[in-house]
């Protein structure tokens, strides 16, 4: 029988809520930095209940959303963070909640996956991010729908222009639109004499989308900072991620060092002009990327920081995201 839109959300105290986080392969996380897992820390603290699924082991049968689920129980311990019960098939529509935390890369497989879980959706379950908007927001695309939180940006496939938007900023950053943690990551002087081969490589040849961006030198002292955003609203601090001196790039994964600082007046105005958009669209939990008063990127598909945030401060950002979600689950989504 197909799904239909008459489960109710609202778990009550007798029935605890029932959470399925789908994700990248728990064994190989690193514990003290997994934003999932302090999610998971907080979900387990209120009592839910959590059950386990990697990508490949959600399907469609008949239209109707099912899974190959492990209970899963969860321990802030670095040597030990995890314990997996025997797996069963179950339906998706028996859950009440569904955190999509599996990191990009965003391929065919990803959109595949946010198919599967529109079908649960549909059914009554509140899935976090929601799966359209997990397939609408490219991470560096959608600043474009914020012009004026953003420093100069071109997304195009055409080489002269970015040659032309280099000459223009003197100095630039090319990305391409898809991946995660720094990777492919090039900042270009006008002189520099490797312009034509990355753009080459970054469009293969014309043939696809790249961006490039005005590089913004407030990277190097004040660094990359990581504000997240929950149902609308910032977490109370940020993590501004310093480049090493060796490298460009202020991701963690690449290298930089992460450190904790309170919210400016102006991030607060990036997330007022942001955030309700995101609230809109079924956005619990995002990450604005901001260098020097800018926003370079929109995470929306599994964003970090809290568990480093969680540490230097001793806030808990996970138990901030599981209110959020209790608040959607009372109103019905």
């Amino acid at each position: 029988m197909p799904p239909t839109n008459s489960k109710p959300n609202a778990a009550t105290v007798a029935d605890p809520v029932r959470l399925v986080v789908v994700m990248d392969p728990i064994s190989e996380i690193k514990p003290a930095k997994d934003t999932t897992l302090a999610m998971l820390l907080a979900a387990q603290a209120r009592g839910w209940q959590i059950w386990y699924a990697e990508q490949q082991n959600l399907w469609l049968r008949d239209g109707v959303p099912m899974a190959r689920l492990a209970p899963l129980q969860v321990q802030d311990d670095l040597e030990s963070w995890y314990e997996l019960g025997e797996s069963q098939v179950q339906g998706l529509a028996e859950f009440d909640v569904i955190l999509m935390r599996k990191d990009p890369p965003f391929d065919m497989e990803y959109i595949y996956t946010t198919y599967i879980l529109d079908r649960a959706e549909e059914a009554g379950v509140l899935v976090v991010n929601k799966p359209q908007g997990l397939r609408d927001m490219n991470e560096k695309v959608y600043t474009a729908w914020f012009p004026q939180c953003c420093a100069p940006t071109l997304i195009t496939r055409d080489m002269a222009d970015m040659h032309a938007f280099l000459k223009e900023h003197d100095r630039i950053v090319c990305k391409p639109l898809y991946g995660m943690g720094g990777r492919s990551i090039f900042v270009l002087d006008r002189s520099d004499k490797n312009a034509n081969v990355i753009f080459e490589t970054m469009t293969d040849y014309g043939t696809r989308f790249a961006i490039v961006q005005k590089y913004l030198p407030e990277i190097v002292e004040s660094g990359d900072s990581r504000i997240l955003v929950i149902d609308g609203e910032p977490a109370p601090y940020a993590l501004a991620r310093i480049p090493s001196t060796s490298d460009h790039r202020g991701n963690l994964a690449a290298g930089a060092t992460g450190m904790g600082r309170e919210l400016n007046e102006r991030d607060r105005w990036l997330v007022g002009q942001i955030g309700p958009e995101l609230r809109r669209r079924g956005m619990l939990f995002v990450g604005l990327d901001v260098i020097g008063g800018y926003v370079t990127e929109i995470n929306v598909t599994s964003p970090t920081g809290v568990r480093e945030l969680d540490k230097q401060f001793g806030v808990n950002i996970g138990g901030l995201l599981m209110d959020a979600i209790e608040k959607r689950l009372a109103v019905g989504g």
